[in-house]
């Protein structure tokens, strides 16, 4: 199949934007790929490419011939995938990307559950938000996508929505955490908090409703990073907020609060595919057990 390596070359140096990064990737001499990229438009009768002084940028034609490539890759690793079931291998690669919130815990928990059942089974999980998640499935660079609060598109097969409810995080230490039940977000406003970045669907999600509240939000300390936020958790009597699926409490040690103001709206975790994408047999095994496992975990698909 080198005429399939051949377009490898092509996608490689559409994704990195120089010949020499991609030879250096693909193990090959820059003269070949150079030379495959020419044949390419020989062939085609246009040029892929801009050749620019500090790399290579895609044409208008180029944008459209590199959505072929990464298509026909996604169906040939289907087709892979489906000889292989046939032959009893169960061999294949699943590919997610997921929100923050679920890399602590669900997220291992559900791969690890997977491949007890199916061991040869590789997984490439990438966390992201959900502009991130669109992007790597429009390129063809995920089977699944599992994110909150997903807009809907076009393009975009939904599976199953689960909705969450934003709680509030804190130590058990904190004095909001020493008594029972729910608090509310003016009483959490009184605490110094530590919050999510805007681009987080858990911070938008709480902007959106303060927006008609007199409470007014402010950050002592913003984080891309759920992991730095839990942290600071454990000093200054802190609160953070999360999606309850992703509040980890760490043994104890973090609480989680459910917000009980009135009319505070609820998100949704969305799992969903390329619309019209086929996907790999092993990722439609994999999409019902993530269905199971959130159904569980997050009761209240839709």
């Amino acid at each position: 199949m080198n005429h399939l390596r051949f377009l490898k070359y092509f996608d490689e140096v559409a994704r990195v934007g120089s010949i020499r990064q991609a030879a250096e990737s693909l193990h090959v001499a820059p003269s070949a790929v150079n030379r495959r990229i020419q044949d390419l438009e020989e062939e085609l009768g246009v040029p892929l490419f801009e050749r620019l002084p500090r790399g290579m940028r895609l044409t208008a034609a180029g944008e459209l011939f590199v959505q072929y490539v990464r298509g026909r890759a996604s169906a040939l690793d289907e087709v892979r995938s489906q000889i292989e079931e046939l032959q009893g291998l169960r061999r294949g690669n699943v590919k997610v990307v997921a929100s923050q919130a679920l890399a602590p815990q669900f997220m291992p928990r559900l791969v690890a559950d997977f491949r007890r059942a199916h061991p040869l089974v590789e997984f490439q999980v990438n966390i992201g938000d959900h502009v991130q998640a669109l992007r790597a499935l429009r390129a063809f660079e995920t089977d699944l996508v599992l994110v909150f609060n997903l807009a809907p598109e076009p393009d975009l097969e939904v599976v199953a929505q689960f909705e969450q409810k934003l709680v509030a995080t804190m130590h058990r230490s904190h004095p909001l955490a020493q008594r029972a039940g729910g608090v509310r977000l003016r009483e959490c406003m009184d605490h110094p908090l530590v919050l999510p970045n805007r681009e987080a669907g858990g911070r938008q999600l709480l902007e959106r409703y303060l927006v008609r509240s007199s409470v007014k939000l402010r950050a002592l300390v913003e984080s891309n990073s759920f992991e730095f936020l839990r942290g600071c958790l454990h000093h200054g009597h802190a609160i953070s907020f999360q999606i309850a699926i992703g509040a980890v409490t760490e043994g104890g040690e973090i609480v989680a609060r459910e917000i009980t103001d009135r009319q505070f709206p609820a998100g949704y975790l969305v799992l969903a595919h390329l619309r019209g994408r086929q996907l790999p047999v092993i990722a439609h095994a994999f999409m019902a057990d993530a269905m199971a496992a959130l159904a569980d975990a997050a009761p209240g698909a839709v």
